[in-house]
C-alpha cells in the first residue's frame, strides 16, 4: 500500500463517525476575498501558508505551535490564504484547528485534507473554510466531479491538486479554476520542483490560477516555479520551522510581472 492508499483507507474508516454526527462549530461567518481573484490579479507570487504540525514523511514538524498565533503571523506577513491541515491520523491536524484559524483571520482559509465524501466538505464549511482541496489521485472521475460541484454549490472555492499531465486534464475537464501541482509524489513522498515545470507546459491558458505545492524553501525555489508560470505557492514545513515567519514569507513573494505570458 502507498502512503496515499493508507490515508484514504483511514478516511473511509472515519466516515461513519462524520455521517453520524452534525458539525457544531462556533463560526463568525466572515466575508473573505476570493483566492482565485487574488491569484489572477497579483503581480507578485502569492503564498498560501500552511499550518502543518506533522507529516508521514517528516514526522513531527511543530506539534507545539498555537495555530492561531501562527496564522496571524502569516496574515500579517501578507499571505494570500491560510491552509490548515485537518487530517488527524497522519498529520495531527483537526477541524478545531481550522475553526480557530478561520475565526482569527480575514483572508481565505483552505481546508487541507483527503476529501472523499460530501460530509467532509460539510465539516470544512461549518468550521469556517472558504476553500477546500480535492486530490485527483484520490478520486474517480465521477467522485471528482460530484465533490467539485457540491463544494462550489456551497460557495466554496476548490483547489484541485494534480501530479501529472493526465491528472491535469481530469481537473480541467471538470472546470477547475485553481489547480495545484504537488511536487511531492503521494505514492513515494519524493519531491521534485521539476514536476511544476513539466505540468505547466500543458496548461491551456493563463485563466487557470496555477499553484506549486511542496518542496519550496528558498527565493530560488520560488523563482523557479514562478518562471514555470506559477501564480502562487503552497508552503508549509519551511514556514513552520522558520525562526522568522515574516521575513521567510516575504522572501518568497517575488515579482512575477516579467513572467506573465512568457510560458503561454
Amino acid at each position: 500500500m502507498t502512503i496515499l492508499d493508507r490515508i484514504i483507507e483511514q478516511k473511509k474508516m472515519e466516515l461513519p463517525h462524520l455521517l453520524a454526527t452534525e458539525p457544531s462549530f462556533s463560526t463568525m461567518g466572515k466575508l473573505r476575498p476570493s483566492l482565485y481573484d487574488t491569484l489572477i490579479a497579483s503581480h507578485t507570487l502569492q503564498v498560501i501558508s500552511e499550518i502543518k504540525r506533522a507529516s508521514p514523511s517528516k514526522g513531527d514538524i511543530a506539534t507545539h505551535i498555537d495555530p492561531v498565533e501562527q496564522a496571524l503571523q502569516y496574515e500579517e506577513a501578507g499571505a494570500a490564504c491560510i491552509s490548515v491541515l485537518t487530517e488527524q491520523a497522519f498529520f495531527k491536524g483537526s477541524f478545531e484547528d481550522l475553526n480557530a484559524v478561520a475565526n482569527a483571520v480575514n483572508i481565505p482559509v483552505l481546508c487541507k485534507d483527503f476529501i472523499i465524501h460530501e460530509a467532509q466538505i460539510d465539516y470544512a464549511k461549518a468550521a469556517g473554510a472558504s476553500v477546500i482541496l480535492l486530490i485527483v489521485a484520490a478520486l474517480t472521475d465521477g467522485q471528482l466531479k460530484a465533490l467539485y460541484t457540491y463544494a462550489t454549490e456551497k460557495q466554496l472555492e476548490v483547489l484541485v491538486e494534480v501530479h501529472d499531465a493526465d491528472e491535469l486534464q481530469r481537473a480541467l475537464t471538470i472546470g477547475a479554476k485553481i489547480v495545484g501541482v504537488n511536487n511531492r509524489n503521494l505514492k513515494t513522498f519524493e519531491v521534485s520542483l521539476t514536476t511544476t515545470a513539466e505540468i505547466a507546459q500543458h496548461l491551456p491558458s493563463s485563466a487557470v490560477a496555477f499553484i506549486s505545492e511542496s518542496g519550496i524553501w528558498s527565493p530560488e525555489d520560488a523563482q523557479f516555479v514562478a518562471n514555470a508560470g506559477a501564480k502562487g505557492i503552497l508552503v508549509g514545513e519551511s514556514l513552520m520551522r522558520s525562526g522568522n515567519v515574516k521575513n521567510s514569507l516575504k522572501a518568497l513573494q517575488i515579482d512575477i510581472t516579467a513572467k506573465v505570458g512568457e510560458n503561454r
